[in-house]
Protein backbone atom coordinates (compact mmCIF):
# COMPACT_ATOMS: atom_id res chain seq x y z
CA UNK A 1 0.00 0.00 0.00
CA UNK A 2 3.09 2.36 0.41
CA UNK A 3 4.60 2.34 -3.12
CA UNK A 4 0.64 3.27 -5.12
CA UNK A 5 0.14 6.08 -2.25
CA UNK A 6 3.69 7.21 -3.17
CA UNK A 7 3.16 7.10 -6.76
CA UNK A 8 -0.14 8.85 -6.20
CA UNK A 9 1.49 11.69 -4.73
CA UNK A 10 4.31 12.22 -6.93
CA UNK A 11 1.51 12.21 -10.19
CA UNK A 12 -0.46 14.82 -7.93
CA UNK A 13 2.47 16.97 -7.76
CA UNK A 14 3.78 16.73 -11.02
CA UNK A 15 0.34 17.50 -12.22
CA UNK A 16 -0.13 20.61 -10.20
CA UNK A 17 3.57 21.89 -11.12
CA UNK A 18 2.48 20.97 -15.14
CA UNK A 19 -0.54 23.36 -14.79
CA UNK A 20 1.74 25.73 -13.07
CA UNK A 21 3.58 26.01 -15.49
CA UNK A 22 1.08 26.39 -18.16
CA UNK A 23 -0.72 29.26 -16.15
CA UNK A 24 2.53 30.90 -15.63
CA UNK A 25 2.98 31.23 -19.81
CA UNK A 26 -0.52 32.02 -19.82
CA UNK A 27 -0.78 34.56 -17.04
CA UNK A 28 -1.74 37.74 -19.02
CA UNK A 29 -4.67 35.89 -19.75
CA UNK A 30 -5.41 33.79 -16.93
CA UNK A 31 -4.99 36.97 -14.03
CA UNK A 32 -7.16 38.88 -15.92
CA UNK A 33 -9.83 36.65 -15.90
CA UNK A 34 -9.49 35.10 -12.56
CA UNK A 35 -9.65 39.33 -11.57
CA UNK A 36 -13.15 39.10 -13.71
CA UNK A 37 -14.16 36.38 -11.95
CA UNK A 38 -13.58 37.68 -8.65
CA UNK A 39 -15.79 40.76 -9.54
CA UNK A 40 -18.43 38.66 -10.91
CA UNK A 41 -18.53 36.74 -7.80
CA UNK A 42 -18.54 39.90 -5.58
CA UNK A 43 -21.86 41.30 -7.45
CA UNK A 44 -23.37 37.97 -7.70
CA UNK A 45 -25.87 38.53 -4.99
CA UNK A 46 -26.96 41.83 -6.31
CA UNK A 47 -28.21 40.16 -9.24
CA UNK A 48 -30.05 37.21 -7.26
CA UNK A 49 -31.25 39.93 -5.27
CA UNK A 50 -32.94 41.24 -8.56
CA UNK A 51 -34.02 37.97 -9.77
CA UNK A 52 -35.97 37.52 -6.19
CA UNK A 53 -37.54 40.54 -6.90
CA UNK A 54 -38.66 39.79 -10.43
CA UNK A 55 -36.30 41.33 -12.61
CA UNK A 56 -35.52 39.23 -15.72
CA UNK A 57 -32.35 36.74 -15.77
CA UNK A 58 -30.64 38.70 -18.32
CA UNK A 59 -31.51 42.14 -17.51
CA UNK A 60 -30.56 41.24 -13.92
CA UNK A 61 -27.26 40.00 -15.19
CA UNK A 62 -27.16 43.31 -17.60
CA UNK A 63 -27.34 45.53 -14.70
CA UNK A 64 -24.32 43.76 -12.32
CA UNK A 65 -22.37 44.27 -15.30
CA UNK A 66 -22.94 47.60 -15.53
CA UNK A 67 -22.20 47.71 -11.70
CA UNK A 68 -18.62 45.90 -12.29
CA UNK A 69 -17.48 47.90 -15.14
CA UNK A 70 -18.24 51.17 -13.24
CA UNK A 71 -16.18 49.15 -9.84
CA UNK A 72 -13.20 48.60 -12.40
CA UNK A 73 -13.26 52.24 -13.78
CA UNK A 74 -13.39 53.36 -10.33
CA UNK A 75 -10.49 51.06 -9.52
CA UNK A 76 -8.42 51.89 -12.36
CA UNK A 77 -8.89 55.48 -12.88
CA UNK A 78 -8.20 56.32 -8.93
CA UNK A 79 -4.84 54.91 -9.78
CA UNK A 80 -4.44 56.84 -12.76
CA UNK A 81 -4.92 60.13 -10.99
CA UNK A 82 -2.73 59.37 -8.29
CA UNK A 83 0.21 58.43 -10.48
CA UNK A 84 -0.75 61.73 -12.61
CA UNK A 85 -0.86 63.95 -9.30
CA UNK A 86 1.94 62.85 -8.52
CA UNK A 87 4.40 62.98 -11.82
CA UNK A 88 3.19 66.71 -11.59
CA UNK A 89 4.04 67.42 -8.18
CA UNK A 90 7.71 65.46 -8.30
CA UNK A 91 9.43 68.46 -10.40
CA UNK A 92 8.07 71.34 -8.07
CA UNK A 93 11.01 69.40 -5.40
CA UNK A 94 14.12 69.24 -7.31
CA UNK A 95 15.79 71.97 -5.38
CA UNK A 96 14.86 69.82 -1.94
CA UNK A 97 16.04 66.70 -3.72
CA UNK A 98 19.31 68.54 -5.04
CA UNK A 99 20.02 69.72 -0.81
CA UNK A 100 19.25 66.13 -0.20
CA UNK A 101 21.87 64.52 -2.46
CA UNK A 102 24.34 66.62 -1.11
CA UNK A 103 23.54 65.31 2.30
CA UNK A 104 23.63 61.79 1.16
CA UNK A 105 27.22 62.32 -0.75
CA UNK A 106 28.53 63.74 2.41
CA UNK A 107 27.35 60.77 4.46
CA UNK A 108 28.86 58.76 1.47
CA UNK A 109 32.15 60.95 1.96
CA UNK A 110 32.58 59.77 5.43
CA UNK A 111 32.23 56.09 4.74
CA UNK A 112 34.91 56.65 2.08
CA UNK A 113 32.93 56.68 -1.12
CA UNK A 114 33.76 60.02 -2.79
CA UNK A 115 31.53 61.95 -5.21
CA UNK A 116 33.64 61.68 -7.91
CA UNK A 117 33.04 57.79 -7.99
CA UNK A 118 29.26 58.43 -8.12
CA UNK A 119 29.82 60.77 -10.50
CA UNK A 120 31.96 58.40 -12.63
CA UNK A 121 29.05 55.54 -12.19
CA UNK A 122 26.26 58.47 -13.74
CA UNK A 123 28.64 59.38 -16.49
CA UNK A 124 28.73 55.48 -17.50
CA UNK A 125 24.63 55.64 -17.87
CA UNK A 126 24.18 56.88 -21.75
CA UNK A 127 20.58 56.99 -23.90
CA UNK A 128 21.16 53.20 -24.74
CA UNK A 129 20.72 52.59 -20.83
CA UNK A 130 18.08 55.26 -20.29
CA UNK A 131 15.97 53.62 -23.10
CA UNK A 132 16.47 50.24 -21.36
CA UNK A 133 15.29 51.70 -18.37
CA UNK A 134 12.37 53.09 -20.12
CA UNK A 135 11.00 50.42 -22.07
CA UNK A 136 9.74 48.23 -19.21
CA UNK A 137 7.82 51.57 -17.83
CA UNK A 138 6.77 52.05 -21.17
CA UNK A 139 5.41 47.80 -21.57
CA UNK A 140 3.78 48.58 -18.19
CA UNK A 141 1.67 50.79 -19.15
CA UNK A 142 0.73 49.14 -22.73
CA UNK A 143 0.21 46.04 -20.44
CA UNK A 144 -1.69 47.84 -17.81
CA UNK A 145 -3.92 48.41 -20.68
CA UNK A 146 -3.86 45.02 -21.86
CA UNK A 147 -5.01 43.83 -18.66
CA UNK A 148 -8.20 45.98 -18.75
CA UNK A 149 -9.34 45.29 -21.88
CA UNK A 150 -9.13 41.97 -21.00
CA UNK A 151 -11.05 42.04 -17.59
CA UNK A 152 -14.07 44.26 -19.54
CA UNK A 153 -14.18 41.30 -21.87
CA UNK A 154 -14.35 38.63 -18.99
CA UNK A 155 -16.63 40.01 -17.85
CA UNK A 156 -18.85 40.93 -19.84
CA UNK A 157 -18.88 37.17 -21.09
CA UNK A 158 -19.05 35.87 -17.18
CA UNK A 159 -22.11 38.25 -16.59
CA UNK A 160 -23.64 36.74 -19.42
CA UNK A 161 -22.93 33.04 -18.73
CA UNK A 162 -24.16 34.06 -15.39
CA UNK A 163 -28.25 34.42 -16.09
CA UNK A 164 -28.28 30.79 -15.84
CA UNK A 165 -25.67 30.17 -13.07
CA UNK A 166 -27.82 28.71 -10.42
CA UNK A 167 -29.48 26.04 -12.91
CA UNK A 168 -26.24 24.47 -12.96
CA UNK A 169 -24.85 24.69 -9.17
CA UNK A 170 -28.23 22.53 -8.69
CA UNK A 171 -26.75 19.92 -11.32
CA UNK A 172 -23.17 20.09 -9.87
CA UNK A 173 -25.19 19.51 -6.16
CA UNK A 174 -26.80 16.69 -6.80
CA UNK A 175 -24.01 14.97 -8.95
CA UNK A 176 -21.07 16.21 -6.72
CA UNK A 177 -22.15 17.14 -3.18
CA UNK A 178 -18.47 17.74 -2.00
CA UNK A 179 -17.38 19.44 -5.02
CA UNK A 180 -20.22 21.76 -5.01
CA UNK A 181 -20.11 22.53 -1.16
CA UNK A 182 -16.23 23.36 -1.72
CA UNK A 183 -17.31 25.73 -4.85
CA UNK A 184 -19.90 27.47 -2.66
CA UNK A 185 -17.84 28.17 0.46
CA UNK A 186 -14.80 29.66 -2.11
CA UNK A 187 -17.44 31.79 -3.47
CA UNK A 188 -18.37 32.82 -0.13
CA UNK A 189 -14.99 33.15 1.04
CA UNK A 190 -14.02 35.52 -2.03
CA UNK A 191 -16.69 37.69 -1.33
CA UNK A 192 -16.33 37.87 2.01
CA UNK A 193 -12.29 38.60 1.31
CA UNK A 194 -12.92 41.48 -1.22
CA UNK A 195 -15.40 43.48 0.99
CA UNK A 196 -13.57 43.16 4.22
CA UNK A 197 -10.24 44.10 2.74
CA UNK A 198 -11.95 47.17 0.82
CA UNK A 199 -13.57 48.34 3.70
CA UNK A 200 -10.49 47.74 5.86
CA UNK A 201 -8.72 49.94 2.92
CA UNK A 202 -11.07 52.66 3.24
CA UNK A 203 -10.85 52.69 6.91
CA UNK A 204 -7.12 52.70 6.63
CA UNK A 205 -7.14 55.52 3.93
CA UNK A 206 -9.01 57.48 5.80
CA UNK A 207 -6.63 57.08 9.15
CA UNK A 208 -3.83 57.83 7.43
CA UNK A 209 -4.92 61.21 5.39
CA UNK A 210 -5.85 62.30 8.42
CA UNK A 211 -2.36 61.62 9.90
CA UNK A 212 -0.75 63.63 6.86
CA UNK A 213 -2.81 66.49 7.33
CA UNK A 214 -2.40 66.85 11.03
CA UNK A 215 1.82 65.81 10.00
CA UNK A 216 1.09 68.58 7.04
CA UNK A 217 2.50 66.68 4.46
CA UNK A 218 1.94 67.33 0.79
CA UNK A 219 -0.58 65.40 -1.72
CA UNK A 220 -2.27 63.64 1.37
CA UNK A 221 -5.24 62.21 -0.75
CA UNK A 222 -2.74 60.94 -3.59
CA UNK A 223 -1.35 58.85 -0.21
CA UNK A 224 -4.96 58.02 0.75
CA UNK A 225 -5.51 56.54 -2.48
CA UNK A 226 -2.12 55.03 -2.85
CA UNK A 227 -3.09 53.33 1.03
CA UNK A 228 -6.56 51.81 -0.16
CA UNK A 229 -4.55 50.16 -3.27
CA UNK A 230 -2.19 49.01 -1.54
CA UNK A 231 -4.30 47.40 1.13
CA UNK A 232 -5.20 44.53 -1.55
CA UNK A 233 -1.78 43.29 -1.57
CA UNK A 234 -1.40 41.18 1.75
CA UNK A 235 2.19 41.72 4.10
CA UNK A 236 3.93 43.58 2.13
CA UNK A 237 1.72 46.24 0.79
CA UNK A 238 2.18 48.26 4.42
CA UNK A 239 5.52 48.91 3.31
CA UNK A 240 4.56 49.86 -0.63
CA UNK A 241 2.05 52.71 0.46
CA UNK A 242 4.45 53.68 3.17
CA UNK A 243 7.63 55.16 1.13
CA UNK A 244 6.46 57.39 -0.81
CA UNK A 245 4.79 60.06 1.68
CA UNK A 246 7.53 59.14 3.94
CA UNK A 247 10.36 60.03 1.01
CA UNK A 248 7.61 63.47 0.29
CA UNK A 249 7.64 64.29 3.99
CA UNK A 250 11.43 64.35 4.38
CA UNK A 251 11.98 66.61 1.29
CA UNK A 252 9.06 68.83 2.10
CA UNK A 253 9.74 69.29 5.84
CA UNK A 254 12.79 67.29 6.39
CA UNK A 255 13.95 64.10 8.52
CA UNK A 256 11.38 64.76 11.64
CA UNK A 257 7.97 64.86 9.43
CA UNK A 258 9.69 61.51 7.59
CA UNK A 259 10.13 59.26 11.27
CA UNK A 260 6.80 61.01 12.02
CA UNK A 261 4.64 59.48 9.01
CA UNK A 262 6.80 56.23 9.41
CA UNK A 263 5.28 55.85 12.89
CA UNK A 264 2.22 56.98 12.13
CA UNK A 265 1.99 54.84 9.60
CA UNK A 266 3.14 52.10 11.57
CA UNK A 267 1.24 52.30 14.60
CA UNK A 268 -2.24 52.71 12.31
CA UNK A 269 -1.54 49.96 10.09
CA UNK A 270 -0.02 47.66 12.46
CA UNK A 271 -3.32 48.58 14.78
CA UNK A 272 -6.00 48.27 12.12
CA UNK A 273 -4.26 45.12 9.45
CA UNK A 274 -2.19 43.50 12.18
CA UNK A 275 -4.78 43.12 15.25
CA UNK A 276 -8.28 44.19 14.07
CA UNK A 277 -8.65 43.62 9.81
CA UNK A 278 -7.23 39.78 10.35
CA UNK A 279 -9.92 38.65 12.74
CA UNK A 280 -12.27 39.57 10.08
CA UNK A 281 -10.65 38.35 6.89
CA UNK A 282 -9.78 34.92 8.86
CA UNK A 283 -13.22 32.98 8.03
CA UNK A 284 -12.56 34.30 4.45
CA UNK A 285 -9.27 33.52 3.66
CA UNK A 286 -9.13 30.33 5.94
CA UNK A 287 -5.36 29.92 5.95
CA UNK A 288 -2.60 30.64 8.31
CA UNK A 289 -0.08 34.15 8.12
CA UNK A 290 2.29 31.96 6.35
CA UNK A 291 0.67 30.13 4.17
CA UNK A 292 -0.60 34.03 3.33
CA UNK A 293 2.66 35.10 2.95
CA UNK A 294 3.85 32.03 1.06
CA UNK A 295 0.73 32.50 -1.30
CA UNK A 296 1.50 35.75 -1.83
CA UNK A 297 5.00 34.80 -2.75
CA UNK A 298 4.28 32.09 -5.05
CA UNK A 299 1.07 33.74 -6.92
CA UNK A 300 3.39 37.00 -7.63
CA UNK A 301 5.75 34.35 -9.28
CA UNK A 302 2.90 32.75 -11.18
CA UNK A 303 0.71 35.01 -12.01
CA UNK A 304 2.81 38.18 -12.27
CA UNK A 305 1.91 41.90 -10.44
CA UNK A 306 -1.68 40.94 -10.61
CA UNK A 307 -0.96 37.62 -8.39
CA UNK A 308 -0.08 40.18 -5.71
CA UNK A 309 -3.90 41.27 -5.45
CA UNK A 310 -5.29 37.98 -6.35
CA UNK A 311 -3.12 35.23 -4.02
CA UNK A 312 -5.31 34.82 -1.32
CA UNK A 313 -8.44 33.92 -3.80
CA UNK A 314 -6.21 32.22 -5.79
CA UNK A 315 -4.93 30.06 -2.86
CA UNK A 316 -9.02 29.48 -1.73
CA UNK A 317 -9.44 28.33 -5.34
CA UNK A 318 -6.38 26.20 -5.08
CA UNK A 319 -7.72 24.71 -1.88
CA UNK A 320 -11.22 24.40 -2.58
CA UNK A 321 -10.14 21.62 -5.28
CA UNK A 322 -7.07 19.96 -3.60
CA UNK A 323 -8.58 20.12 -0.40
CA UNK A 324 -12.22 20.92 0.28
CA UNK A 325 -13.58 18.60 -2.61
CA UNK A 326 -12.31 15.63 -1.45
CA UNK A 327 -13.02 14.05 1.63
CA UNK A 328 -10.00 12.15 2.00
CA UNK A 329 -7.23 15.25 1.92
CA UNK A 330 -9.32 17.33 4.02
CA UNK A 331 -6.82 16.58 6.86
CA UNK A 332 -4.42 18.98 5.26
CA UNK A 333 -6.77 21.54 6.78
CA UNK A 334 -5.42 20.73 10.37
CA UNK A 335 -1.86 22.00 8.91
CA UNK A 336 -2.72 24.91 6.72
CA UNK A 337 -6.40 26.51 7.74
CA UNK A 338 -6.98 29.12 10.28
CA UNK A 339 -9.94 27.34 11.85
CA UNK A 340 -9.08 23.55 11.65
CA UNK A 341 -12.01 22.45 14.02
CA UNK A 342 -14.69 24.00 11.70
CA UNK A 343 -12.96 22.32 8.26
CA UNK A 344 -11.44 18.96 9.60
CA UNK A 345 -14.04 16.14 9.24
CA UNK A 346 -15.20 15.25 12.63
CA UNK A 347 -13.93 11.34 12.21
CA UNK A 348 -10.30 13.15 12.04
CA UNK A 349 -10.88 15.08 14.98
CA UNK A 350 -9.39 14.10 18.65
CA UNK A 351 -11.87 11.94 20.55
CA UNK A 352 -13.52 14.34 23.22
CA UNK A 353 -14.25 13.28 26.59
CA UNK A 354 -17.59 11.39 27.54
CA UNK A 355 -20.37 13.32 28.78
CA UNK A 356 -20.85 12.52 32.32
CA UNK A 357 -23.02 10.59 34.48
CA UNK A 358 -26.48 12.02 35.52
CA UNK A 359 -25.58 12.82 39.34
CA UNK A 360 -21.73 12.29 38.81
CA UNK A 361 -19.48 14.57 40.19
CA UNK A 362 -17.54 16.52 38.02
CA UNK A 363 -15.46 19.52 37.87
CA UNK A 364 -16.04 22.50 35.63
CA UNK A 365 -13.55 21.28 32.80
CA UNK A 366 -15.27 18.08 32.54
CA UNK A 367 -18.66 19.88 32.40
CA UNK A 368 -17.02 21.83 29.48
CA UNK A 369 -15.64 18.59 27.70
CA UNK A 370 -19.17 15.99 28.00
CA UNK A 371 -20.68 19.51 26.36
CA UNK A 372 -18.32 19.26 23.35
CA UNK A 373 -19.79 16.77 21.17
CA UNK A 374 -23.08 18.14 20.98
CA UNK A 375 -21.84 21.03 19.41
CA UNK A 376 -19.03 19.98 16.77
CA UNK A 377 -17.81 22.90 14.80
CA UNK A 378 -17.55 20.09 12.18
CA UNK A 379 -21.24 19.52 11.88
CA UNK A 380 -22.26 22.89 10.38
CA UNK A 381 -19.73 21.97 7.64
CA UNK A 382 -20.84 18.46 7.01
CA UNK A 383 -24.89 19.83 6.97
CA UNK A 384 -24.15 21.85 4.36
CA UNK A 385 -23.16 19.60 1.85
CA UNK A 386 -26.21 17.80 2.07
CA UNK A 387 -28.64 20.46 1.63
CA UNK A 388 -30.92 20.34 -1.15
CA UNK A 389 -30.90 20.89 -4.34
CA UNK A 390 -33.59 24.22 -3.57
CA UNK A 391 -31.15 25.47 -1.41
CA UNK A 392 -29.12 26.65 -4.37
CA UNK A 393 -31.26 28.95 -6.13
CA UNK A 394 -30.20 32.09 -7.58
Amino acid sequence: MVWPRIALVAVTITGIALLMYFVQGAREIVAPIFLGLNLMIVAYPLQRLMVARGVPRYLAAAATLVVVLVLITVFFGATGWAVGELLRELPEYNREFNELWVEISAGLTQLGISQTMILDEFRAIGAGSILSLLTPLITNVTGVLAVLVTVVMAVFFLAMDSAGFGRRLDMLLRARPSTHRALTNFAHGVRRYWVVTTTFGLIVAALDVFALAIIDVPLIWVWGVLAFLTNYIPNIGFVIGLVPPALLALLDSGGGAAIAVVITYSVLNFTVQSIIQPKFTGQSVGVTPMVSFLSLMFWYWVLGWLGALLALPATLLLKAFLIDADPTARWMNALISSNPEGEVPAEMLPPAASAPEPGGATDGEDDDAGAAPSSSPAAPVELRGSAKPTGAQE
